[in-house]
């Protein structure tokens, strides 16, 4: 088994790391005391956000959140585009192909197999969505953990803690932001999956949210969830730019699209797991100089 990445990174290695690479607002949109379960402790949970995601045995991405229903599931959210059936340019969800529900979808290193139940590609090509906005940039999927794996989930971001929350209201540019992704690119080195950045500018009608981190996410973090400064969960990477901002990352608005997902799935009262581990970001020094938010 691989040492948990909740044993926290040093800030010297996050610092060679940067060296090393020179809606709706949903009601209530975290789970409720009454519908949480019992979490283990972080440091022994083998399924919890930012661990890889296998999907039909093809696609790997990262996870971004835990959600919680009425019923006491569980799910571990991703991107919709990870199931894909086309190419890596098709990003329209409402005329791009996917997998269907029921997919199977393997867990990290948990030895878990869950399965594709909302996909908002499908979910948009079922409602027949003409909202451009949402078709471009609504890129949310949900994957159901066995109720047998329950006590193996925890939903704290590995080194920062967190969520605290889902944030609603509009990002600002220059907000700092917060991410964990697990590329299988960075060949296992953790040092470079925590990332720190900011906000470039907002776009698609708080759609999307245009955001540089130092490292860039890369494919494979497609999925991985982003947390602003007071460790809320605001979005979900759905894409990589190139114009016109090399190197940044498009991200999904994370309280719209579980709106959508709400209103456009039969999950009743779908909702945010919080962390169990509080939000202690700490500080990249070069990012710190860059924004003067953190």
């Amino acid at each position: 088994m691989s040492s948990s990445p909740f044993k926290r990174v040093a800030m010297s290695a996050l610092a060679t790391a940067v060296a090393a690479t020179a809606a709706v607002a949903v009601q209530s949109p975290v789970a409720s005391a009454e519908s949480v379960p019992s979490w283990p402790a972080a440091d022994v949970s083998m399924i919890h956000p930012g661990i890889q995601t296998i999907t039909d045995e093809k696609s790997t991405c990262t996870s971004n959140f835990v959600f919680t229903d009425k019923a006491g599931n569980a799910y571990l959210g991703q991107a919709a585009h990870c199931s894909g059936t086309g190419t890596p340019d098709e990003t329209d969800g409402c005329a791009s192909e996917s997998l269907p529900l029921g997919t199977p979808v393997k867990l990290g290193e948990s030895g878990v197999t869950g399965k594709m139940v909302y996909n908002s590609w499908l979910a948009m090509q079922k409602a027949k969505e003409t909202d451009a906005n949402a078709c471009a940039f609504n890129d949310f999927a949900l994957i159901q953990i066995p109720k047998s794996a329950i006590g193996q989930v925890n939903p704290s971001i590995p080194v920062f803690g967190g969520p605290v929350d889902v944030r609603t209201e509009p990002m600002g540019s220059g907000e700092a932001v917060f991410s964990y992704g697990n590329s299988p690119l960075r060949g296992g080195l953790t040092q470079l999956s925590p990332k720190q950045g900011f906000i470039l500018g907002e776009e698609g009608g708080g759609w999307t949210h245009t955001i540089f981190t130092a490292t860039p996410g890369v494919p494979g973090d497609s999925g991985s969830g982003f947390l602003d400064s007071e460790g809320r969960a605001f979005g979900i990477l759905s894409t990589l730019a190139l114009l016109p901002f090399p190197a940044s990352n498009g991200v999904t608005d994370l309280a719209k699209a579980l709106a959508y997902a709400e209103q456009h799935s039969n999950i009743k009262g779908l909702r945010l797991a919080t962390g169990t581990e509080g939000f202690a970001p700490g500080t990249l020094p070069v990012l710190a100089g860059i924004t003067g938010k953190f």
